[in-house]
């Protein structure tokens, strides 16, 4: 038989290592450990305890700004995601909808129905009229007519009489601002740009001389045979040609005492009323007055607003056409001239910020012309190739 050994205790049995880090803490604290404490309630001693300081806080806190420190690249493409103010420029931004409940949506039905039903139909025949009259008018005047200065001026008024037509044919409600301009030798009109009526909305009061882009269709035909009569001139931005052309126009007519007030938009594109992007310098090169003219379309009714590159402008014009009303104002602006010492684009922009401040409207410095040119090649390419530098720099990083 075997005989049964006592177990015996050793110094470590005696005094057995913490097991855990509760107990290493409780005998730090010189608490005896026992037991018991493991059923008493852990928020009986939290007083005991040193308050934990909030390290998940701050590094949530820092999360943002760590990720966007890891490269430029990055950091320049989260502002261009988060204030693409390039391209809110030429965003149409519609109210918001008031009709969609129980007691105005059959109003709002009704207000359907009298624009379609009723004032579409009378603006087209009004329209059709003021059409009708300028045609029949005005080809035998331009045609027949040898006295050089009645026949100007019969042009000139048969001119604003089409154009107080179709400004009629949207029930326009305009309210001008400050002196009429008259003809002056040296003298330009700059304004701000929303849509092509701009120029109807100004042509109805006074006959000026316009320089506009090209446009195909019906209202090609009337740049092409009407409007030079008032002195207009249409050139076509992607021909270096027509650029010269137009320079050398522009000198002739500000040096020449009977023509018409000249027009210019020096934005170069429709901007949605909102913003003026940068003005083209060729309006304050010519060493003559300018004069700044603001326009603010009021969005109670329509935005006046035309996205050339959604619709064509006789979509834009049926829009307005069944619509309540156009309302609109415009502020004739003191005269301005250059100061000694300052350039051309100093003038520009001094002269633009005018406008927007007038108008109400923000001021950004971008090109308008980039709505309708792609960025270079060679630009996207080296944007891209930062990008990927910096992502081979951070997969190295990781993998070292």
């Amino acid at each position: 038989m075997h005989k049964l050994e006592e177990p015996t205790m050793t110094e470590s049995d005696a005094f057995p290592a913490p097991t855990s880090s509760l107990e290493k803490e409780a005998q730090d604290y010189g608490r005896t450990f026992s037991e018991t404490d493991l059923c008493r309630d852990p928020l009986e001693d939290l007083e005991a305890y040193p308050p934990a300081e909030p390290i998940i806080a701050e590094e949530t806190k820092l999360l943002l700004s760590n990720l966007l420190d890891i490269s430029p690249v990055l950091t320049e493409v989260a502002s261009a995601i988060i204030d693409d103010s390039f391209t809110r420029c030429f965003k149409s931004n519609p109210p918001e909808r008031w009709n969609w409940n129980l007691y105005l949506f059959p109003l709002w039905c009704l207000g359907v129905v009298v624009r379609y039903g009723i004032l579409f139909p009378v603006r087209v025949l009004l329209l059709t009229a003021g059409w009708i009259v300028f045609l029949t008018c005005f080809f035998p005047v331009h045609y027949c007519m040898q006295d050089h200065k009645l026949r100007r001026k019969l042009e000139r008024d048969l001119v604003v009489f089409l154009f107080g037509s179709f400004v009629a044919s949207w029930t326009a409600v305009i309210k001008y601002h400050g002196p009429r301009p008259s003809p002056r030798q040296k003298q330009v009109f700059v304004a701000n740009h929303t849509s092509m009526i701009d120029f109807y909305v100004l042509e109805q009061s006074t006959a000026f001389a316009c320089i506009m882009q090209k446009h195909p269709g019906w209202v090609g035909w009337l740049q092409t045979y009407a409007l030079p009569s008032v002195g207009c001139i249409s050139f076509n931005r992607t021909e270096a040609k027509d650029r010269h052309y137009v320079a050398k126009r522009l000198r002739e007519h500000v040096e020449d005492p009977e023509s018409n007030p000249l027009l210019i938009f020096p934005e170069g594109t429709c901007v949605n009323n909102e913003y003026v992007v940068m003005f083209k310098k060729g309006a304050f090169e010519l060493g003559c007055t300018v004069c700044p003219i603001a326009i603010k379309y009021n969005k109670i009714f329509v935005d006046a607003f035309w996205n050339s590159r959604k619709q064509s402008f006789t979509q834009h014009l049926i829009r307005l056409m069944t619509s309540w009303a156009v309302v609109c104002d415009v502020w004739y602006m003191e005269p301005q001239n250059i100061l000694p010492g300052e350039t051309s684009i100093e003038f520009a922009e001094r002269v633009r910020k005018l406008i927007a401040d007038r108008a109400g409207i923000k001021m950004v410095p971008w090109d308008g012309y980039l709505k309708y040119q792609r960025p270079s090649p060679k630009l996207t390419e080296k944007k891209q190739q930062e990008l990927a530098n910096a992502v081979f720099r951070k997969l190295e990083g990781k993998l070292l």
